[in-house]
């Protein structure tokens, strides 16, 4: 297997159907395949090899979805960097993984003279923006009009795809090694449900082309064939016009994102009849914000994929049905059709249905190993188990319940308390737009329950109205015994809630954020 393979199959069954629609911009599956030759012969040409990486750093495109195709196409590695990231850390990543070429666009250019000051053996800049490139990079399309195109290496199978850093939102990132394999197992896998996006579909990317949450659609979509429909970045009126008028069929979204489109004025002025799959994740749904889905998505299947990086990244998926049962909603969801899932204790034997442990998968998902780190390989997998460091229990039919983090347990008065099980309490709320449970520092208890909690537009709740919310659905220890009112949480690249930057306003000072 190898991620050209349906990019091959599309140019011979539908060469004139499209292939990316960005803007103004469509290119048919024959001109996608005639440029993607091209840019690889252009790397060739600027000395790229075998098994070389060559980054990106950029807004979504349908330049960066030809740059993950033509990078293979060349034999090299891609890297998507995260474009939250500072200077240090993007430079950081370029020269652990050796990256000596970098393909940037109009919103990142200003920063490659601090980078290159910082990676010295960074060789090639790529300008992948519009208008002319700026001095001392390569024009995208000029070096395209120049080249000569290439025949596919086709490289695939257990080599080395991309090297995908993780967001760093539980210590320092690590560069996560994926195959092809790895990469087709988790998108085939999921697309084998028939539930996550359809042959000669249209795939919406609006969540980052730099994570691999949104990584994984685009593989599934050029696997099947079908179009790619993708917009710069997330911004609600402009998502809702491109899934009204592109005829979207499926989208990748982070409940956030979810949220704000929900709650956008106007958006049942849209016909959105048309998306079949909605595919989110990176953080459970509140109750409320998954109503207004369904009535805004009237005909989408809903689907709810839990995993990480590490396992490419697909472990588990909540699918349509399982969203009307409000029970199993709650839920992350069975082991998906490529996945092995387990619930294990801290010597990684099995432990009871019911019982909270540590959610271990192993398949031809689990990821080749971090770059460079040998130990930390070796400690993430252990006898093909990738231990996922996330608390959780399985119920008698398979279902996964995420608790939280393990290390992120909060200890109050000997107690132990699992955020998200507080989080989906308050979640249910209808005032709760979206909210985090963290433990801060207390004097009795050594950590209290402390939830921040963002209203939703029109509503008012006080924090005795949320603990007594809570007491009836929970039990009182776990009730958060502070709460506090913000406009917006801290959001990671990914749209995953910055818990490390909550708890800092409230461990700042001390040796350690925890009790």
């Amino acid at each position: 297997m190898y991620l050209t393979q349906g990019l091959h199959r599309s140019v011979q069954q539908t060469p004139g159907a499209p292939s990316t629609v960005f803007g103004d911009r469509e290119r048919t599956f024959a001109e996608t395949a005639d440029r993607v030759a091209r840019l690889a012969g252009a790397l060739r040409e600027a000395g790229v090899r075998q098994g070389d990486r060559v980054a990106i750093l950029a807004l979504n495109s349908d330049r960066y979805a030809e740059f993950l195709l033509a990078v293979p196409w060349a034999d090299a590695v891609f890297v998507p960097v995260n474009i939250r990231w500072a200077v240090p850390e993007i430079s950081g990543s370029l020269v652990e993984c050796d990256a000596r070429v970098l393909f940037v666009d109009e919103k990142f250019a200003p920063m490659v003279p601090a980078v290159r000051e910082k990676h010295p053996g960074l060789a090639t800049v790529v300008y992948c923006g519009d208008g002319e490139p700026p001095e001392g990079m390569l024009g995208y399309e000029q070096l395209l009009a120049a080249a000569e195109p290439i025949e596919d290496a086709r490289r695939g199978g257990g080599s080395l795809a991309g090297v995908y850093y993780t967001g760093g939102t539980t210590g320092s990132a690590k560069g996560v090694m994926l195959s092809h394999a790895n990469l087709l197992t988790s998108a085939l896998g999921s697309t084998a449900t028939g539930r996550f996006c359809e042959p000669g579909g249209r795939m919406l990317h609006a969540a980052p082309m730099f994570h691999l949450a949104d990584g994984a659609a685009w593989a599934a979509q050029t696997a099947l064939g079908g179009t790619h429909v993708i917009v710069p970045a997330f911004d609600p009126a402009g998502v809702l016009a491109a899934l009204s008028e592109r005829q979207v069929t499926s989208a990748l979204l982070v409940p956030t994102m979810i949220g704000m489109l929900v709650s956008h004025p106007g958006a049942d002025g849209y016909d959105l009849s048309g998306v079949r799959h909605l595919i989110y994740g990176a953080s459970p749904i509140s109750e409320p914000v998954l109503k207004k889905a369904m009535a805004l998505f009237p005909n989408a299947g809903f689907v709810q994929a839990y995993g990480m990086t590490e396992l490419s990244p697909v472990a588990t998926l909540l699918l349509p049905e399982d969203h009307h049962d409000p029970r199993r909603r709650l839920s992350a969801g069975r082991a998906a059709p490529h996945a092995e899932v387990r619930i294990v204790d801290e010597h990684g034997e099995e432990v009871p249905r019911g019982t909270v442990g540590e959610v271990v998968s192993r398949g031809g998902h689990v990821m080749l190993g971090y770059w460079n780190q040998p130990e930390a390989t070796a400690q993430a997998v252990r006898d093909g188990w990738m231990h996922t460091g996330d608390g959780g229990r399985m119920d008698d039919d398979g279902y996964v319940y995420i608790v939280d983090r393990i290390k992120d347990m909060i200890v109050t008065g000997g107690e132990n308390v699992y955020s998200v099980e507080v989080e989906k309490a308050l979640a249910l709320h209808p005032a709760v737009e979206t909210c985090a449970v963290i433990g801060v520092p207390d004097s009795e208890f050594g950590e209290r329950v402390h939830a921040v909690v963002v209203l939703a537009a029109g509503r008012t709740a006080d924090a005795e109205e949320l603990r007594e919310f809570c007491k009836q659905r929970i039990a009182g220890y776990k009730t958060p015994r502070s709460v506090e009112f913000v406009e917006s949480l801290p959001l990671s690249g990914a749209g995953k809630i910055l818990k490390r930057d909550l708890r800092a306003r409230h461990w700042g000072g001390r040796q350690r954020a925890v009790h």
